[in-house]
């Protein structure tokens, strides 16, 4: 049997307050809809629909050729955006699930149970429902006295009786295709919200004596729609912490998971301890027995096996084995730390690449540069890399040692078994295996500070 997905973003989403798109607000480094998506994908279904309205462009930016895009230029309701799939679906055999793009917390194992359920009991339609401990604001579902889903009555249209129900409507549903699309074809506006609710499509099909049912989720968070900024808190919250709970069980350590903060993509092996008051963002890739400590951030960072980072920033840089990072220090995109490499405090690596074993201890900038192995670096060094228009690189050879406080301006090539005085401001080439001084001579004036105005 086909299945189809028809995610429902078109949307403005006033009461966020921002200029961004609705469903492109961001729940742990993705999008609402691109979580949506995301778990429609897992059901491989023939044809993922994205009903965009507002902000189309920015959301088919997000999306990219993952979706088919479908544009309702009036927002007229949830049953007019799914007739904007007419020309897409009409007349094909098959299940179609409809989703909500700001509901980001729904997982793909609860859509699958969700079809098994509708297509064990050959419905017209199957809800997807949750109980509610405070059911305001939901669609409630209507049951006669066996038990049977009678209707859907929208929170304004819901009188006392009805409003005391704790089983609401989570937006999702499942149709028999084309049963769907011949209902659309007898639903109107008369409700409080003057549009045309998909919701009116269940009182249709029961009066057509077409199956009709609901399946309860087990976890009430997964059904949250995400309207506003205390909602967005509590889904990423949510978020968060199955994010983390996965990472536990799979053997990472984490000393507070309350305030530690992971996006989705990030992987991280086991025997890593991750502090408490760490980010990790994007794409990074943590590997085994590494130490992540507090105040660490980092952002599509690549960390190999046994490294430590400690209280530092990492960007779009590579660590690898058994390397450490820090404290304070910051290493900048396209770095590439070597094995067994010491990053110290307040130490700033940027576009450059640092190989096995050499030591940059502290207080230090090195920028577009090749380091060589087991190259000592003393405190204060700088790579000189701009000339107020262009970046100029630096080549260290290996066992080269630079003394503190020297001044490395690029373009600049120093030999291996090099050795830089400390002080140096190094603006030539350095050979193999030479020392380069380039201070001024040190001159002693015997009894000048009696002459000095302090003295007097």
């Amino acid at each position: 049997m086909d299945r189809f997905v028809i995610i429902l973003a078109a949307g403005q989403g006033t009461r966020m307050k921002s200029k961004l798109y609705k469903v492109l607000h961001p729940v742990c480094g993705k999008s609402m809809v691109n979580h949506v998506v995301s778990a429609a994908e897992e059901l491989q279904p023939e044809k993922i629909i994205t009903i965009v309205g507002f902000g189309a462009e920015k959301v088919q930016a997000e999306l990219g050729d993952r979706v088919t895009y479908v544009l309702q230029e009036q927002q007229l309701g949830t049953g007019h955006a799914v007739l904007q799939t007419k020309s897409l679906l009409e007349g094909q055999t098959g299940t179609t699930v409809v989703l909500s793009g700001d509901a980001p917390l729904l997982t793909a194992g609860t859509i699958e149970n969700l079809f098994a359920d509708h297509q064990k009991y050959q419905r017209g339609a199957t809800i997807l429902t949750a109980l509610a401990e405070n059911p305001t604001g939901y669609g409630r579902i209507v049951r006669d006295e066996a038990g049977a889903v009678e209707k859907i009555v929208e929170q304004k249209d819901a009188d006392e009786k009805i409003a005391a129900i704790h089983e609401v409507n989570t937006g999702t549903y499942c149709f028999d295709n084309e049963l769907l699309f011949e209902a659309l074809k007898e639903i109107n506006t008369e409700n409080a919200q003057g549009e045309y609710y998909l919701t009116d499509i269940i009182e249709i099909l029961k009066k057509q004596n077409k199956a009709v049912g609901a399946m309860v989720m087990e976890d009430f968070s997964e059904s949250m729609g995400v309207n506003d900024r205390l909602a967005l808190a509590e889904a990423t919250s949510v978020m968060q912490r199955r994010i983390n709970n996965e990472h536990m069980k799979n053997g990472v350590t984490m000393i507070d998971p309350q305030h530690t903060y992971i996006d989705i993509d990030v992987t991280i092996g086991s025997d890593t301890v991750i502090e408490g008051g760490v980010t990790l963002k994007g794409q990074t890739k943590i590997g085994a027995d590494c130490l992540i400590t507090t105040g660490s951030a980092l952002e599509n960072a690549m960390i190999e096996d046994g490294v430590v980072v400690r209280s530092s920033a990492i960007e779009d840089s590579i660590v690898r084995k058994n390397a450490d990072v820090g404290p304070f220090a910051h290493l900048r995109p396209q770095s590439d730390i070597g094995e067994h490499v010491h990053i110290g405090n307040f130490v700033e690596v940027k576009k450059s690449t640092v190989d096995t074993g050499t030591k940059i201890g502290h207080l230090t900038y090195v920028g577009d540069a090749t380091l060589g192995k087991n190259i000592n670096i003393g405190c204060g060094t700088i790579f000189v890399n701009y000339d107020g228009k262009n970046k100029h690189h630096t080549n260290v050879g290996d066992n080269v040692f630079i003394g503190c406080n020297a001044n490395l301006v690029a373009p600049l090539s120093i030999g291996e078994n090099a050795f830089i005085a400390a002080g140096s401001t190094i603006t030539k080439d350095v050979p193999a295996a030479a020392m380069a001084i380039a201070r001024s001579r040190q001159e002693n004036k015997l009894d000048y500070a009696k002459k000095l105005p302090y003295q007097q």
